[in-house]
């Protein structure tokens, strides 16, 4: 006889459904493990049916170990499973796996050990816990003789980590680079760090627009190329973090508010889900299709 007691207890071990445990509890004669087997058995099946499915929403989240920093983006399915503790905790699982072996690829990643089985069966069950599609997309590890520093935007729609390097003081101060960095996109830490190629494409394109306004019509293409060295500052200012205006008080530049309180090496900033295909729900289609009806 199963117990009502023994189906909520495997459901808690589990997140399987309630008459799911019930059956595999008298599948298993009662046996809570073998009933577990047997829920992962059926869960792998139901996990793999929602692998062509699309995973486009999801979290960025971090984790600092020591000297050691994550920045990792986990998708699923939906903004509601997104926002759930249940999925924020899975991030932070797997981000602590990454710090701690430090693998080089997701590949290698789902390898890793993780609470009792590798990251790929973690994965997989809680693919059928959630009920969506899960999926590791990439991560970025930085380990440090300095500090590392995170910061997490909107429940994880946008992920920040930088390095500091030469750290005397300003943990604030490296706190509002991370915030910086979120609102200000920048794509290079200093000017030093920008392709060539770059800067002349940048000075070819501002030379043809100023050959394209009427005003300039006149003006020897020497003078315009003056005119685009004066310009490029501007190009510098948008793409380069220290040359920014700082946002909490743009009258400074983000190198003069940190001086010689540290020096940044290097950040990442993702926006999540950047660059995946999100799936269009068309809801009139969805219940015509349930009903047999034709739109």
């Amino acid at each position: 006889m199963i117990s009502a007691k023994d189906v909520a207890n495997l459901r808690d071990m589990t997140g399987a459904g309630m008459m799911d445990c019930k059956r595999a509890l008298e599948e298993a004669n009662g046996n809570t493990e073998k009933a577990i087997e047997i829920l992962r058995e059926k869960g792998v099946a139901k996990a793999a049916k929602k692998q062509s499915r699309i995973a486009a929403e999801g979290v960025v989240g971090a984790y600092i170990s020591g000297k050691t920093g994550v920045l990792l983006e986990i998708n699923c399915e939906s903004d509601f499973v997104s926002k759930g503790d249940i999925f924020h905790n899975l991030v932070q699982t797997v981000a602590k796996v990454v710090a701690e072996n430090k693998p080089k690829t997701v590949e290698e990643l789902n390898n890793c050990k993780c609470e009792g089985s590798t990251v790929a069966e973690y994965i997989t069950n809680q693919t059928v816990k959630i009920g969506e599609k899960i999926s590791i997309r990439r991560f970025e590890i930085y380990e440090t003789s300095g500090k590392i520093e995170t910061y997490i935007h909107m429940g994880g729609k946008v992920g920040v980590m930088v390095e500091a390097t030469d750290f005397v003081s300003g943990e604030d101060v490296l706190h509002d680079v991370a915030l910086q960095i979120a609102a200000s996109k920048p794509d290079y830490v200093s000017e030093k760090d920008v392709p060539n190629e770059v800067v002349e494409k940048e000075k070819e394109i501002m030379l043809v627009q100023m050959q394209n306004d009427e005003k300039n019509a006149n003006k020897p293409k020497e003078i315009l190329q003056k005119i685009v060295l004066g310009k490029i500052s501007k190009f510098y200012e948008e793409a380069c973090l220290l040359n920014q205006p700082f946002i909490k008080d743009d009258s400074k530049k983000v190198k003069d508010v940190i001086g010689n309180k540290f020096k940044v090496k290097r950040f990442v900033r993702w926006n999540m889900g950047e660059g995946l295909e999100k799936k269009v729900e068309d809801f009139a289609a969805e219940v015509a299709a349930q009903t047999g009806k034709k739109n």
